[in-house]
């Protein structure tokens, strides 16, 4: 009669606890922070039409709202309005908010270089000509996490 190997039934046993411990920590280590980003848009001036909020995730889509992350749009019928992203990855981010007067889901310009609607970005930077993501982008890496948007009439 043979007698079974008790040493390598236990290595097997710590090699099967060490392998599951390993996968575990990677699958933790992949889960990303999915937060509430809350833009509170400050400045309004009540009136017809509304308040469109773009969430951008990168340069090479900044100002351009159909290749935003995520657009909503609240009635423009008080002087502040806040609008919740849900379900935002850990990232760098920046919003551009307009009073979208005549709800024609733009921005509308003057000669074609100048907001002819209200406006604002997130950390409210100077701009001088076209704005730019990097003085407008923040980090979020918070469950849940806000940011101040003023308009520029």
């Amino acid at each position: 009669m043979k007698l079974p190997n008790l040493y390598a039934a236990q290595t097997a046993r710590s090699w099967a606890y060490a392998l599951s411990l390993v996968i575990l920590t990677a699958l933790w280590g992949s889960q990303t922070i999915a937060a509430a980003l809350t833009v509170a848009v400050e400045g309004v001036h009540p009136g017809p039409g509304s308040i469109r909020v773009a969430l951008y995730a990168n340069a090479d889509s900044f100002r351009r709202e159909d290749r935003a992350l995520r657009v909503l749009t609240v009635p423009a019928n008080s002087s502040a309005v806040s609008v919740t992203f849900s379900d935002i990855p850990a990232g760098r981010y920046a919003v551009l908010a307009y009073h979208d007067a005549n709800d024609n889901k733009k921005l509308d310009l003057v000669m074609g270089m100048f907001p002819d609607e209200g406006w604002g970005l997130s950390n409210d930077p100077s701009v001088i000509g076209p704005p730019r993501f990097e003085p407008s982008a923040f980090d979020i890496g918070e469950p849940t996490a806000t940011t101040l948007v003023r308009l520029h009439y």
